[in-house]
């Protein structure tokens, strides 16, 4: 796979449809929020958007082989929502954005994206919608602003309207006075924002994020999340891929795909209360590793992981055992200082408890 996600630039802007990375997904993959300033509007691009979802997905299929990395999914994501795709690694979320922005075939189904059929019209989608992958697909040789210039050449903006989103974006990612800087020595947070701009550039109506936070620090991914917010407060649709369970909160609709499968959907709060079927206790404890090993042989618990710094550990519903017994068993089995407190699942939670009915 090229290392960036179009041609070579030349010194004039080209004339041809962006096109958009290819991420390997399938067999052959290896599997306190700051205020933002206020920037003027850039002037709408596009004509006003038709009434409808922004993406409705039916049967949507992928194979590679006999694998099936997307098998039959169904979903639709509403105009001018934050939509969460959720997964582990190799689930399929990436094959799903590529069939999505038109660069890969599905095997069979329909997907419409903003009311077109992306599989038989994917040039009259490509250049209403944005693409951001996990690498960023910027050009580390190049400046900050021959990146953008580069850009904005793809989606061929005019001069004047360049200059005018040259502004906006420089500011977005306060990136301002950075212009003549390589991109290769920017920061991982400074090149996640600068390729939040090139892929906004042109104003997409609607932006794919593959991945966007892999590889980023929890206060440059806390920073990133306000910029999308401030996005979809412009009117823009984002559908975002991720494996941070934690990040489902930005969300307003979400769907869990695992194996190439949707297992649920809904609202944050939707899933957590229509989904799970178990209690939750948070436990504290220094030898967190050897309290693991003890708790997933506990007689009561169903499941136990680390979930950030604490474990957790799932009971069913109905299940006698409280927080203080557990805690009295964890003490008799040497974990002195654990501290367990029951508590309201989490996204995480969630997935977990989906996954093991699954296996």
């Amino acid at each position: 796979m090229s290392e960036h996600p179009f041609p070579e630039p030349s010194p004039q802007f080209p004339e041809h449809s962006p096109q958009f990375p290819e991420p390997v997904e399938g067999p052959e993959a290896s599997t306190s929020s700051a205020n933002l300033p206020q920037f003027p509007e850039p002037s709408p691009q596009f004509p006003e958007p038709v009434e409808g979802p922004a993406i409705k997905v039916t049967g949507l299929t992928k194979t590679f082989g006999t694998f099936a990395a997307v098998d039959g999914i169904d979903f639709e994501v509403p105009r001018g929502q934050i939509f969460g795709f959720l997964g582990p690694n190799g689930s399929g979320k990436t094959t799903t954005i590529r069939m999505l922005t038109g660069t890969l075939r599905p095997k069979s189904g329909l997907a419409e994206v903003l009311g077109t059929d992306v599989v038989r019209h994917p040039e009259r989608v490509q250049r209403r919608i944005g693409y951001m992958s996990q690498k960023f697909s910027l050009f580390e040789d190049m400046t900050v602003d021959e990146n953008l210039k580069f850009y904005a050449g793809v989606y061929d903006l005019p001069a004047e309207k360049f200059a005018q989103q040259r502004d906006y974006v420089l500011r977005m990612a306060d990136l301002v006075g950075r212009e003549d800087e390589l991109t290769r020595n920017l920061s991982v947070g400074w090149r996640q924002r600068l390729a939040l701009g090139a892929a906004t550039i042109h104003e997409p109506e609607l932006l794919f994020l593959d991945e966007p936070t892999s590889g980023v620090d929890p206060v440059a991914r806390r920073q990133f999340w306000d910029l999308l917010y401030e996005l979809a407060g412009r009117g823009v649709t984002l559908f975002v891929t991720t494996h941070y369970m934690d990040e489902a909160a930005h969300c307003n609709q979400l769907a869990f795909i695992y194996r190439g499968r949707i297992i649920a959907e809904g609202s944050p709060t939707e899933l957590r209360t229509k989904y799970m079927d178990q209690r939750i206790f948070d436990i504290t404890v220094s030898s967190a590793d050897l309290a693991l090993d003890y708790l997933v042989s506990t007689e009561g618990v169903d499941e136990a992981y680390l979930s950030g710094a604490s474990l957790h550990a799932a009971t069913a519903a109905h299940s006698p055992l409280s927080a203080d017994d557990l805690r009295q068993r964890l003490i008799g089995a040497g974990f002195a200082d654990a501290v367990v407190l029951e508590v309201e699942p989490t996204i995480e939670d969630v997935f977990v408890n989906l996954v093991s009915r699954q296996r």
